[in-house]
Parts: structure tokens; sequence; C-alpha cells
């Protein structure tokens, strides 16, 4: 497999090629099992499902780890608040 996944922001990737794009776009790891208990439990990327597969927008894993960054700190005491 590829190690880093380019990809359009509307191709679908399946769960393990998420978890990899996630990592080197955005530094943020999980594992394809925790995308898939976020897909249980909720909290996770929105997907779709092509049979019982389910596909991943590279547009929604990127809105989906954007909302877990937070703001630039300049320092760890600085909380980012409004």
């Amino acid at each position: 497999m590829n190690s880093s996944i380019k990809a359009e922001p509307c191709q679908r990737l399946r769960r393990t090629e998420a978890s990899t794009y996630l990592k080197t776009q955005w530094g943020i790891t999980r594992a394809p099992t925790t995308l898939a208990k976020l897909a249980t439990l909720g909290g996770g990327p929105r997907f779709e499902h092509a049979g019982r597969f389910p596909l991943y927008l590279a547009s929604e894993l990127d809105a989906w780890a954007q909302a877990l960054l937070s703001p630039l700190k300049s320092s760890t005491s600085d909380r980012g608040g409004k």
C-alpha cells in the first residue's frame, strides 16, 4: 500500500486508507479499528456505505480533522478562549 495517500476531495477511501490519509495529511493517528468504533458510537468522520464497506470522502476526513484541531497557541497555558 502507498504510505502517502493523496486524495481528491470527492475520492472515497476505505477505512485503512482513511486512517493513513489522516496520519499523512493531518498528523492525526486513528487506527482503522478506532474509526470502526467511532462509526458505531458516533463522533467520527461521516461516511457512506458501498454494500457492506464503509467509504470515507476525503473532504469529510478533512472537515473532521479540522474540527479536532485547536487554534494555534503560544504556550501550554494558553487555553485559546475567546
